[in-house]
């Protein structure tokens, strides 16, 4: 009887043991991670909340020209449609929140830095679609991101619901939101190893 104890004691030792070593491979591995803190704008005003954004990889031109091609197909629902069929190429977190995957992360050189754009279908909460509010057609939230070589050279903006739409006068792609947006404050990158 002891010796059955001391395999099962020794064999969870070394599946914790295996279990933290993979942890700690998560840790290690090569993401870049932006902190911010979201400040409401307007009527969200006193709304402040802490932003953590992983990112695993950078989207290829190959998903830019997809998401072009389903929004000139089929316009919002066909962009979220392109959008939530896309594998996760990162992750935000909000303070409060478990997070949520980011499907599409563009990277453009510019002459301040870099410039990040993130797409991604956004939760619908149960009271949302039970009530089917207005809000539910603002299906993406959005985030654009511009690094700096320092700290206070970066911004940046959430934009949580939106949708977008062709202005037929213009023949433009527009981005129409469903709220204010809120400004991305206090910037921190940490680029990959």
């Amino acid at each position: 009887m002891n010796d059955i104890r001391r395999i099962r004691t020794a064999a969870a030792c070394l599946v914790a043991g295996l279990l933290c070593l993979g942890g700690l491979w998560v840790f290690a591995a090569d993401y870049e991670r932006i902190e911010a803190i979201a400040q409401g704008q307007g009527t969200q005003m006193r709304i402040r909340q802490n932003v953590s954004i992983i990112i695993y990889e950078f989207s290829t031109d190959e998903d830019q020209k997809a998401l072009k091609e389903a929004f000139a197909a089929a316009g919002q629902k066909g962009l979220f449609n392109a959008v939530s069929k896309m594998q996760s190429h990162g992750r935000i977190a909000l303070s409060g929140t478990l997070g949520y995957d980011i499907n599409y992360i563009k990277e453009f050189k510019i002459p301040e830095g870099r410039k990040i754009r993130m797409v991604t279908d956004r939760l619908i909460r149960f009271g949302e679609a039970w009530g089917d509010t207005r809000s539910k057609e603002y299906e993406l939230s959005a985030f654009e991101i511009i690094l700096g070589p320092d700290k206070d050279s970066s911004s940046g903006m959430l934009f949580p619901r939106i949708k977008l739409q062709l202005d037929e006068k213009t023949n433009e792609v527009v981005l129409k939101a469903f709220e204010n947006p809120f400004k991305l404050l206090n910037i921190i990158d940490y680029p990959a190893k």
